[in-house]
Order: C-alpha cells, then structure tokens, then sequence
C-alpha cells in the first residue's frame, strides 16, 4: 500500500499496489504491519457497506463523540464518490478545514480518517458502494454531524445536492458543533 497524507494531519490517501496477470489482480486493502509504522489505527471493530442508487446522492457529514470516537478505512467497491473529511479535532490547526479524495471501483484508492474527523461523500455515479472499516462500535447515544452546505466550511461539492435525508438536512452548521 501507498500512504500518501493529506492536508489535514494524521489523514491519508491509501492506494493499492496491485499485483497482477491476465487473470486479473490481488492487493491488501489492510496490513496491520504498515499502518502500525505510520502510527495509525491498525485494529478495526466494524465493517460496514453503503449503497446509493442515484448520482448527486450526499450522505454526511457524520461523526462519533468520544468515547466513541472512531477511525476509519473507507474504499470504494461500486461506482465513483467524491469522498470528504472536516477536521473537528479540539485544538487542531486545521479546526473546521476539509479534504476531499476521489474514490473511484477501478482505482484502488481509499482514504484512512483518523478519530475526530466528520465525514460524507457525494455519489458521482449511479450505484455507488462504499466499504467501511470502523476502529469502533457504532453508538447511537455518541453520533453526532456537520452541515454538508455550512458557509463557514465551505465544502466544494462536485455535483448540485440530489437525494438527501431529512436528518442530514437539518444538521448543525460548525458553529454549533463541538470539537472532539
């Protein structure tokens, strides 16, 4: 795997080193060995998966307080999604900051989102499916979200917002969030 950091500290983009032959290819999407060198999350509790029918769906921005708080390892299994991360880590330089990577089926990127960031995406396709890996337990007493169109963020999303939930709708701009 190839972790190359993002603007935000302690996120990356992680792509895969493919092996292949005219049969196709193999590749790690997890080596516990070189996310422990880099100081990063090397145990995950929960695996989850996302799938968004229609182009222009936005899911996010979402989050888990502590104790919940929770890394995560997110790739792309269907599909094409813009994928972001708000850092709301109390203290951080980059407090209220966003990064975005493309996460592409073909491609063979994921990102790792460190504890203390949200995240969402925007689907670029139709049929997009995410995969998650999740350093902790979902708890609904600790989840917590951003505004996707909160001014003070001003996250550029690609495409005009096409289905949304009512809950992602009323989150709260960043203002009113409190750091993690």
């Amino acid at each position: 795997m190839k972790f190359t950091p993002l603007t935000l500290d302690g996120a990356y983009r992680v792509d895969l080193e493919r092996r292949g032959d005219s049969r196709g290819f193999f590749a790690r999407l997890f080596c516990r060995d070189e996310f422990r060198q880099l100081g990063l999350s090397e145990a995950w509790s929960q695996c989850n998966v996302s799938y968004s029918a229609e182009k222009g769906t936005l899911r996010g921005m979402h989050f888990q307080r502590p104790p919940k708080a929770d890394a995560k390892l997110v790739k792309c299994m269907r599909g094409t999604v813009f994928d972001v991360i708000v850092d709301l880590r109390r203290g951080s330089e980059t407090f209220g900051q966003w990064a975005s990577v493309t996460l592409t089926a073909n491609g063979g990127e994921m990102i790792y989102i460190p504890a203390g960031f949200a995240h969402g995406f925007q689907t670029l396709t139709p049929d997009a499916e995410l995969l998650y890996f999740h350093s902790d337990s979902y708890s609904p007493e600790h989840e917590g979200g951003l505004h996707h169109a909160d001014p003070d963020v001003a996250i550029a999303w690609p495409l005009e917002i096409g289905t949304l939930s009512e809950r992602d709708r009323t989150l709260p701009p960043l203002k009113n969030v409190d750091p993690i």
